[in-house]
């Protein structure tokens, strides 16, 4: 949250030049508070899993925030019960006419298709065309952040000789961007994908702008230009032990499978992994509710502008 000092205060203008989030009097006097709205879209198979990891990072700041859960109706969950998507979804049909402070589009565990060849493509697109008007600023996340790049901006993805796989060091690309406020230079995080972005394909693209990589993992964090659009290829959501857990699932099936990198101590998967990227996947949600969301957002939802990129 900001701090909020007299308008002339000597302070100001050092505090600023460090970074440091600053409100004066005359801003803080004119502002409305009310809560944010929230949709997230799940796209994940595990959707209690997935749902729990976000409303974790979510409910890390002192913002209010209401939160609305959406399924695609265009495709039929086969791990998450019946009665809990009843009890806690909404299908777009129901949400198309309102308007959201922030959206969040998941991962998916169908990177190795075509885009066109995913059952729910369709219905995703539409949701992003809608997200356009009626939602101020959305993160999309892993094979999220690839859809959306392939929707919004027309990059494509790129398959992996192997898979990206463990938790791997990133530094930071831009000085002073809001998104990685508090941020260290350098910093862990986990991914687990098939697939990869081409950061000359995003560094090509006028609109979009490398916030964080690494230099063994690839892209970490895009943003497009006026901070309505945010991509994350990596998964700083995931919980102590969720790469674990994938590890040892495709271990016990026998597929093949290497142990995440970084991640266990000694790579002896009979340890307890270390928790390294909690506090910067708190970071990275708060920063985006208040620098992105919160400070910026319309009081009246129904007077959000359209999106539209220079």
């Amino acid at each position: 949250m900001p701090i909020k000092i007299p308008d002339t205060l000597p302070a100001a203008r050092t505090l600023e030049s460090e970074n440091i989030f600053v409100m004066h009097e005359r801003r803080a006097a004119t502002q409305d508070i009310r809560p944010l709205k929230i949709v997230i879209l799940n796209l994940m198979p595990t959707k209690v899993e997935t749902e729990t990891q976000l409303l974790r990072l979510l409910s890390n700041t002192p913002i209010q925030v209401d939160i609305e859960l959406l399924q695609t109706s265009s495709h039929t969950a086969k791990n998450t019960s019946a009665e809990h998507l009843l009890a806690f979804y909404k299908t777009f049909d129901q949400l198309r006419d309102r308007r959201f402070d922030g959206m969040i589009i998941t991962g998916a565990p169908v990177e190795k298709m075509n885009f066109e060849d995913v059952d729910y493509w369709p219905e995703l697109c539409e949701i992003m065309e809608w997200s356009r008007t009626h939602v101020y600023s959305t993160m999309h996340v892993c094979w999220g952040a690839q859809a959306g790049l392939y929707f919004h901006y027309g990059i494509g993805k790129r398959d992996l000789p192997k898979k990206t796989f463990g938790v791997f060091k990133h530094r930071t690309c831009v000085q002073n961007h809001p998104l990685l406020r508090g941020f260290d230079e350098v910093f862990w995080a986990p991914h687990s994908r098939h697939t990869d972005i081409d950061p000359a394909l995003v560094e090509a693209c006028p609109k979009l702008t490398v916030l964080a990589r690494s230099e063994e993992a690839g892209l970490f964090l895009i943003a497009n230009r006026n901070g309505r659009r945010f991509f994350v290829p990596g998964h700083p959501e995931y919980d102590r032990d969720t790469l674990a857990r994938e590890y040892f699932r495709d271990h016990d099936k026998g597929l093949p499978i290497d142990l995440p990198k970084h991640y266990f101590p000694s790579d002896d998967p009979t340890q307890t992994p270390l928790y390294t990227w909690r506090a910067h996947g708190n970071l990275l949600y708060a920063n985006w509710l208040n620098y992105f969301v919160y400070q910026e957002t319309p009081y009246d939802l129904e007077q959000i502008p359209p999106h539209n990129e220079v």
